[in-house]
């Protein structure tokens, strides 16, 4: 059934620790920080625990008379018989006892504790498995700031402030209010976001550029994923990872805008608008965009328009296919000896009359890797600019499709055949397509 979660007192409660080994160091270690009265019973003590503060130390054997007056004993010797009798006269005396390594003998466990000030989080898997506990213990912990405890301190500093100034049945809307304003906004709190939070006056949002990365959902930064997490709006394009709204909390809005050639999608303008309004709405906006924003993804153009509006927004990097999606297949974008820079180059332009970019000579010239963004439906187009601009048709070719595809695949050829071998692959977008020597590398192999 499993042990349930009592959150005790422990400041100047008497605690025995019987034994003076590393099992016990480690007991000590997890508990002394909730300030309780401990007393360290064994003939041989580490210097370790010697050396730890408001310590009483009995330099000999346990002793059924050490049991007087204490509220929890740890059983930690080196003799599983002695910690068992340990543990048999606690039980008949009342005393909460812990026994290492014997769960059926303790009537409390030591959890996995995530601590930050006065959050503290058990874990427990009834004694199943320390590395199952372990294992979430790290994970609930990444998703806990690190300043989450001065948070907590400083939330707690303005309770009186709202018991002054907010009637009673409006305080828990208020405490509320001034949580999210300190994880969106940082504190401690402008003047003006605290009023605005202790009285419910509406308040400017904020919109996060966020970068999603290219492929599996856990590529997206943990910046990336908090904001997510804490986030009132997100506006996505087609995800590379769609799992990643499973992140997004309940109740938020969710606002698909497309932004994908061949298929639907909100113009560029009404995207500005929407993240213009719904930051106005006084809401934590999350755009959510496959790759970086920045890399032709019309990131600027979003950040333009919010500064135009006075709206403050922030930019969170993603995994760039430009990089990612080559590197997936085995081909690095540089590589000593080979090539000592990489150019990124979109396939398509604003230019109605030929949608692809110009300086062909400029591009042919250029002693790097040169890889193109959002050409699959260009391949042909580019490879003959190039070779008429003066690449050798015999120059190393790919073409990457990466796990955002409908179907991953490399192509693998020169400038000369690359096109005819993806419409015999038959490959789909979106794809990368990559020139230069570092083209016929597969790190892979």
């Amino acid at each position: 059934m499993g042990y349930f979660p009592f959150f005790m007192e422990l400041e100047g409660r008497e605690g025995l620790v019987v034994g003076g080994g590393p099992v016990a160091l480690r007991k000590i270690r997890k508990i002394l920080p909730y300030g309780p009265r401990l007393t360290v019973a064994a003939p041989e003590i580490r210097p370790e625990i010697e050396s730890l503060p408001g310590l009483a130390l009995l330099r000999r054997a346990f002793e059924p008379a050490m049991l007087e007056g204490k509220f929890f004993v740890i059983a930690a010797s080196d003799s599983r018989e002695a910690n068992r009798d340990i543990a048999a006269l606690c039980r008949e005396r009342g005393i909460l006892v812990n026994v290492v390594d014997s769960k059926d003998q303790c009537t409390f466990l030591f959890p996995a504790l995530v601590k930050r000030g006065d959050l503290t989080l058990g874990i427990s898997t009834a004694g199943a498995s320390p590395s199952a506990a372990a294992w979430v213990k790290g994970r609930a912990a990444a998703q806990i700031p690190e300043d989450f405890g001065e948070l907590l301190s400083y939330l707690s500093s303005l309770r009186p402030v709202v018991r002054d100034r907010v009637p009673e049945g409006h305080r828990a809307a208020v405490f509320s209010r001034l949580f999210s304003a300190c994880l969106e906004g940082g504190f401690p709190l402008r003047e003006a976001a605290l009023a605005a939070a202790l009285e419910g006056a509406p308040r400017m949002g904020k919109v996060y550029l966020v970068g999603a990365g290219c492929g599996a959902a856990d590529l997206i930064t943990l910046r990336g994923l908090r904001l997510l997490e804490r986030c009132g709006a997100v506006a996505y394009d087609d995800l590379l990872a769609p799992e990643l709204l499973e992140a997004v909390p309940e109740g938020a809005e969710k606002i698909y805008v497309g932004k994908r050639r061949g298929r639907r999608s909100m113009a560029q303008e009404e995207i500005n608008a929407l993240l213009v309004s719904k930051a106005r709405e006084g809401k934590m906006v999350v755009r959510l965009k496959g790759g970086d924003p920045f890399v032709f993804g019309r990131g600027g153009e979003e950040a333009l328009a919010l500064q135009a509006a006075g709206i403050e927004w922030e930019y969170v990097p993603g995994v760039t296919s430009a990089v990612a999606v080559p590197g997936g297949a085995g081909i690095p974008v540089t590589h000593r000896g080979v090539s000592r820079s990489f150019h990124a180059v979109t396939a398509r332009t604003a230019d109605p009359a030929d949608e692809m970019p110009g300086h062909w000579e400029e591009l042919a010239r250029l002693e790097g890797t040169l890889v193109f963004l959002m050409g699959l439906s260009q391949l042909e187009g580019i490879a003959t600019r190039l070779t008429a601009a003066g690449l050798p048709p015999s120059t190393p070719a790919a073409l990457v499709s990466g796990e955002n595809a409908p179907r991953a695949m490399t192509v693998r050829g020169m400038l000369g055949d690359i096109a005819e071998k993806a419409r015999e692959a038959g490959t789909e977008a979106p794809a990368v397509i990559v020139v230069g020597g570092t083209a016929g590398m597969n790190l892979r192999d």
